[in-house]
């Protein structure tokens, strides 16, 4: 049976956190916190593999994590831990945790973002977990919770086909800067996971092209995020480029180290990475739903057709290029949307803003060690800045956006 459940559950479980162990296909399933988080870590990596190697964009990357979170989640509820997030079926608790958990996440996955190899990792998964009344139990369990998100997201707007259409080019007005399809314009008409509405939270705006913020914020763009600067520092380019890789391959490594280091259980792994992923997704559906509102051009235009602004602070540099290059529009930053969802939702979960996380980035091969999720939200900021790609109001206002989602959501769907 299904049926919407608009609750967020108990962010922390009431059980003792006891040290998750690897997955062994020979373990019996336990109950309460002693379960392991491993099926949950596993199908988590293998919905980030299968969702970036699909092509999708950070930004509706992470919407489809959280629609497959909530499918975890949900299932780890029907084995018994806690209440759904949205489908409400009989609990199961002698079913299999790690066939519940797979079929899960496969059946959105197929549904969703069918991905090559993805029926053979499903295939060699239940391989191993031992036959018997448990897996077959798990198997038909977490098929019924995917039905049932899957029926829960029909008609979302993900496959609506959206006509980009031009608005007339001018001071201030966003044109596209590459010739690639303009990046995840498909968000502006997808049905947000928890928020009433795409603009619920829209911010008030870039500021006024003829402002002296507005100048501020070109100069200082135009002088550390040129692709040639001479002003950013060696540091600085690590610190934009560090930041340059696919945000939601990016942090879902780092939730899942989060996870096992701070020994999450079964239960406790599952709703923490749907806290966040839902939040984040909705963050990101409300920052692109500004982002194609406003249409605010990015600093590459702004900086080369200075003279067309009517400010006569900025001045005009036909030949700058930015380090790093996005083609959507600046206002707000999507980056700035993303991280300060994902932080605010851990310290919403963790009670703590306190919290160490250690965050690697493909791009530079290096690995950052924070003790303050604030920490984190700084170094975003400045690297989309030094990265020639955002204006410092376009990353605080992402930032506020991101805190605004996130706080909606972790209040309202606890």
């Amino acid at each position: 049976m299904f049926r919407r459940v608009w609750r967020w559950p108990a962010l922390l479980a009431t059980c003792a956190l006891l040290t998750a162990t690897a997955w062994s296909p020979a373990a019996t399933a336990v109950a309460g916190a002693k379960a392991s988080a491993a099926p949950v870590l596993d199908w988590s990596r293998v919905a980030t593999q299968s969702i970036v190697a699909g092509g999708r964009p950070p930004a509706s990357s992470e919407v489809l994590m959280g629609i497959v979170h909530i499918a975890i989640a949900d299932t780890v509820a029907g084995l018994g831990y806690g209440r759904p997030y949205v489908a409400a079926v009989r609990p199961d608790r002698q079913a299999s945790a790690a066939s519940a958990v797979a079929t899960a996440a496969y059946d959105v996955l197929k549904a969703r973002v069918p991905a090559a190899g993805l029926d053979v990792t499903y295939a060699d998964y239940l391989a191993d977990v031992p036959d018997g009344k448990a897996k077959t139990r798990g198997i038909t369990l977490g098929r019924a919770v995917a039905a049932a998100v899957l029926a829960w997201r029909a008609g979302d707007g993900f496959n609506t086909s959206v006509a980009y259409v031009q608005r007339q080019p001018g001071p201030g007005v966003w044109e596209p800067t590459a010739a690639t399809p303009q990046v995840d314009l498909v968000l502006t008409q997808v049905r947000p996971l928890t928020l009433r509405s795409r603009a619920q939270f829209r911010p008030d705006g870039p500021v006024a092209v003829t402002s002296k913020q507005y100048a501020r914020d070109v100069a200082e763009v135009a002088a550390l995020g040129r692709k040639d600067s001479t002003t950013r520092t060696a540091v600085q380019t690590e610190t934009a480029m560090f930041w340059s890789e696919h945000t939601a391959q990016q942090w879902s490594r780092a939730l899942v180290r989060l996870a096992t280091e701070r020994h999450l259980s079964l239960s406790e792994a599952a709703r923490m990475l749907a806290l966040v992923h839902v939040t984040t997704g909705d963050a990101l559906i409300a920052c692109w739903d500004a982002k194609y509102h406003y249409r605010f051009w990015r600093p590459v235009h702004a900086i080369q057709r200075a003279d067309t602004d009517g400010n006569p602070r900025t001045t005009a540099d036909p030949t700058w290029q930015p380090l790093l290059g996005a083609n959507h529009p600046d206002y707000p930053s999507g980056h700035a949307c993303f991280t300060a969802a994902t932080t605010r939702a851990l310290e919403s979960f963790f009670h703590t803003s306190r919290l160490k996380l250690s965050i690697d980035s493909q791009v530079t091969g290096t690995t950052r060690h924070y003790d303050k999720l604030s920490a984190i939200r700084h170094d975003v900021r400045e690297a989309r800045i030094l990265s020639g790609l955002h204006f410092r109001h376009a990353m605080h206002d992402g930032d506020q956006l991101g805190t605004n989602v996130a706080n909606w959501t972790t209040h309202r769907f606890r």
